[in-house]
């Protein structure tokens, strides 16, 4: 009787330890992909800008202050108006010509956009708390866009770019 109950305590423990075993190696093979949003590791040399604007948009002369609230539900506003941004001129891909960067703040997470030769293009965008980025088009393009969705309240930031005169022009919306 004895040697059954060890014998079946045995075969609990190899399955349990086996089902833990498989369940970790399928969510560290495939758990990444389907859980978080495609991420592409910055260049040296976007790193460099990124800095560089993050420095000179802290120093600008008449910085504006954090934004405040979001707009109304369903609103569309302008970034220009709402959000901290700056230009910073950067060798672009040809001689004399230069790439622009701004960076656009929402509610919903921050974006670094550039123009080249007059195609937008999104360099960054990291999501705020409790936001997650959903359908990026990075670029370059004649418009490129990410949203910021939360669950919990549900909202939707999506941000917009289109380079107007060689300067990244952003427009920025909500809805709940």
């Amino acid at each position: 009787m004895f040697g059954r109950l060890a014998l079946a305590v045995t075969g609990w423990l190899v399955a349990a330890v086996l089902a833990t075993g498989v369940g970790v190696m399928v969510i560290g093979l495939f758990g990444g992909p389907l859980t978080s949003s495609v991420k592409r590791p910055m260049t040296p040399d976007e790193v460099r800008n990124a800095l560089a604007l993050s420095r000179d948009v802290r120093n600008a002369p008449g910085f504006p202050d954090p934004p405040g609230p979001p707009a109304p539900s369903g609103s569309t506003t302008p970034s220009d108006s709402t959000t901290p941004s700056a230009v910073r001129s950067s060798p672009g891909p040809s001689p004399g010509q230069e790439t622009r960067f701004r960076l656009i703040s929402t509610g919903g997470g921050h974006v670094i956009a550039g123009c080249d030769g007059g195609l937008a293009r999104l360099r960054s965008w990291t999501p705020a708390q409790g936001f997650q980025a959903d359908d990026v088009e990075s670029g370059p393009d004649n418009r490129v866009r990410v949203k910021f969705e939360s669950d919990e309240p549900e909202v939707e930031i999506e941000v917009e770019v289109r380079c107007v005169g060689g300067v990244p022009n952003a427009r920025v919306s909500e809805h709940d």
